[in-house]
């Protein structure tokens, strides 16, 4: 489905009642009664008057009071629960939909220096508007899918898939529908609509390809144009980022709320310089991208990025440094704003 429209619920059945968009649904009728008298919005759709009416006479006080008075208890299926006594979450190892995240592991109180980021390779390159809806894992898992092969390893049934919304709290699985937008292109497989890249000139699904550069140890980059990142504010689209291995992302311009929610989880934003993108600087799938000097990164300072050819050549462009104030690049030198409050915390 490449369109849709929001209306109220009830508006979606009269519409769906009458067949049609095309023709104002308030002056021509919905349909027919029995005895083939017109039906009009009207005489279906009721008025504030009678609304307020119903509620009225329907709705009192006692009726919160009394639901909301053991709010706390749950029902019998809360109470039924069996839990341990903990100040702190007991993580379930086999959950499929609740998992303790990776953001922590082998962090120390005090931040190490910001690492170079030394022969990166593209994990996609992108064009103008990709959205964070294209980033961010949404709607339901595919069976053939990373996400859904993750679910099937783990005795999940595929009628118990659910959707990526629904096990968000789930790295495992978020992560594997990163970038896995149906309607997402990238051009390192040009013709090919969805979450695909490549590894070694072979095409495979993007998750994939992210496990196979991080067991090799390389880091990645995305590459995009205008608009990066437009759309609501999804913070899985800076998470799953992050947790595929992806150190910077350099792109034409950005929406402003994903660039800072990508410097909170340590991903570097980069902006080419005007004159330059992807297409003028004619960089691929098969190029590596070098960045040096960041133990000194200061905000909004020009940067240098070193390609290099797969027959060796190399050549550089300057970007700009999109952490744009002091407090972001405090964040970035922690590794994001999760180890900067858990040390502050811990402090």
């Amino acid at each position: 489905m490449r369109a849709n429209f929001l209306a109220s619920p009830p508006l979606v059945v009269a519409y769906a009642l009458k067949g049609t968009v095309t023709e104002d649904i308030t002056t021509t009728p919905i349909g027919q009664d029995q005895n083939g008298n017109d039906v009009m919005l009207a005489d279906l759709w009721p008025t504030n008057a009678e609304i307020a009416e119903n509620r009225a006479a329907n709705i009192d006080r006692s009726m919160f009071v009394n639901r909301y008075a053991n709010v706390y208890d749950g029902d019998e299926h809360w109470q039924a629960i069996t839990v341990e006594p903990s100040d702190t979450y007991q993580w379930r190892a086999g959950s499929t939909y609740v998992a303790n995240p990776p953001y922590f592991e082998g962090m120390t109180m005090t931040p190490a220096p910001i690492m170079d980021i030394l022969d990166a390779k593209p994990l996609a390159i992108l064009g103008d508007s990709v959205t964070t809806d294209h980033i961010s894992p949404a709607g339901s898992i595919k069976e053939d899918s990373p996400g859904g092969k993750f679910l099937m390893a783990n005795q999940v049934a595929k009628k118990d898939f659910n959707s990526y919304g629904s096990r968000r709290g789930h790295h495992e699985v978020m992560m594997r529908g990163t970038f896995a937008n149906i309607r997402i292109k990238n051009e390192m497989v040009p013709g090919v609509e969805g979450g695909f890249s490549t590894y070694g000139g072979e095409t495979m699904a993007i998750y994939d390809a992210a496990m196979k550069h991080k067991d090799d140890g390389t880091p990645l980059v995305v590459i995009g144009g205008k608009e990066y990142g437009t759309g609501s504010s999804r913070d899985w689209a800076a998470k799953g980022t992050i947790l595929l291995g992806v150190r910077m992302v350099i792109v034409e311009s950005f929406e402003r709320i994903h660039r800072s929610n990508l410097v909170g989880m340590g991903v570097l934003p980069l902006q080419f310089k005007e004159g330059d993108t992807r297409t003028t600087l004619g960089l691929s799938a098969t190029d590596t991208f070098s960045i040096r000097g960041l133990a000194d990164l200061t905000p909004g300072q020009d940067i240098t990025v070193e390609v290099t050819r797969e027959d060796g050549t190399q050549f550089s462009f300057t970007a700009l440094c999109r952490i744009d104030t002091a407090n972001e690049m405090e964040y970035y030198r922690h590794g994001g704003i999760l180890h900067y409050v858990l040390r502050k915390l811990a402090a």
